[in-house]
């Protein structure tokens, strides 16, 4: 099993869909391949065998792996902020939708043809920071149908679920999770306090009628800030109210709302955002706390975006099973990215042969091609090998 759970892996890190078949081809020349040498493996299974002995495995069996990632990237002082704290973005995604193929784990929804829809999500929980493109991946909670329950899952269940299970282990790290819209209610606030953090939600008034009914009067606490950067003038407008309560029950919990408002210099607005947190907001506060809370987008675009169109390939059906195969794909998927982030990070020989060959997908053409022909001793050898490639032959 671990020849096969080191199988699938190796794809997603090498991002390479070919690369045991590659292998097999090396070890019949040299009586060994780069499965032996860098990952470990006895032996090749086949890419069925792998697929028929996957099915079933909980995903969530890898899960303190991720955490491995996280503890070898190091202090993580790129992403401390607000007085040393780090942020966890929660949103959610989809990786399969199909027709004609289903499983015990679709969710579905009905077309405006009359046609069903099976498809996979889940919601993704990465550590980010404002001004620092590297993000690091968490484990995922998969939305998929649960024992005893009549209503369909949905992303905020999932979040209370990956709140209740992995609050504690982030916990020392003081997280401050980030959520779009969506999150930004009671029970997602009730969880996320439960599990020893603290949260900014971005909060459209549209969709909060108590507390657009608190803001209609009221006298608003502001804060401006005026930048000229490469002779363009731009006005930052932050204004706050304390102690607005979240939903109208009794037992409503009390948060802080700000927005964040952005003119150009003819006082045309260029951006806006309001957000709700439980941490306190001071006029030299607010900004870090609307730049926090900005970089809630870093989900999208640092982890979906790059894990759909930057050679991941997340929304490809790479087996989807019959129980828990297409799930178990996408965890490691997740985890190639989160391990690819924490050796940019903390491994040198890593950091110089991707800084090496330019652009990061440079790298990883160099990663897959050079592995087809050559069997390296390790790691080591192997990036040394690339960083080198472009002054002398390896």
């Amino acid at each position: 099993m671990a020849d096969i759970g080191l199988s699938a892996f190796s794809i997603f890190f090498m991002g390479s869909p070919s690369f045991l078949a590659h292998q097999r081809v090396l070890e019949e020349g040299h009586g060994r391949s780069n499965c032996e040498t860098l990952f470990g493996m006895s032996a090749i299974p086949s890419d069925n065998y792998i697929r028929l002995m996957l099915d079933g495995a909980a995903p969530a069996a890898f899960d303190g792996l991720f955490f491995q990632a996280i503890e070898t990237a190091g202090p993580l002082t790129p992403f401390r902020c607000l007085d040393d704290r780090v942020l966890i973005a929660l949103d959610g995604s989809e990786y399969f939708c199909s027709r004609k193929i289903t499983c015990r784990q679709c969710s579905t929804r009905r077309r405006a043809d009359g046609g069903t829809e099976y498809f996979h999500a889940f919601l993704g929980a990465s550590m980010v920071a404002p001004g620092h493109r590297q993000v690091l991946p968490l484990p995922p909670a998969f939305i998929a149908p649960q024992d005893g329950a009549d209503k369909q899952d949905c992303e905020r269940n999932a979040a209370k679920r990956w709140l209740a299970r992995h609050g504690a282990a982030v916990a020392p790290l003081r997280p401050i999770y980030l959520g779009d819209d969506l999150f930004a209610c009671q029970p997602i606030a009730a969880a996320i306090r439960d599990g020893g953090g603290s949260f900014i939600l971005t909060c459209k008034p549209s969709s909060h009628q108590t507390i657009a009914e608190y803001l209609h009067g009221a006298e608003l606490k502001e804060h401006r800030q005026t930048i000229c950067k490469r002779g363009k003038r731009t006005t930052t407008i932050y204004r706050w109210l304390d102690g607005v309560p979240l939903r109208a029950t009794g037992d409503a919990i009390a948060v802080n709302w700000f927005s964040i408002e952005i003119l150009n210099a003819k006082s045309k607005r260029t951006y806006f955002n309001s957000f709700v947190t439980d941490l306190a907001i001071t006029p030299g506060t607010v900004a870090e706390l609307a730049a926090c809370g900005r970089a809630r987008w870093k989900i999208e675009n640092e982890t979906f975006n790059i894990l759909k169109t930057k050679g991941y390939n997340l929304e490809h059906n790479f087996g989807h099973g019959k129980e828990t195969l297409a799930s178990l794909l996408i965890t490691f998927n997740l985890l190639a990215f989160a391990f690819h982030t924490a050796a940019y990070l903390a491994v040198l020989e890593w950091r110089a042969a991707v800084i090496a060959r330019g652009p990061t997908y440079r790298f990883f053409e160099h990663l897959r091609t050079v592995t087809v022909y050559v069997v390296f001793r390790d790691w080591q050898h192997l990036l040394q090998s690339i960083a080198a490639a472009a002054i002398r032959p390896p």
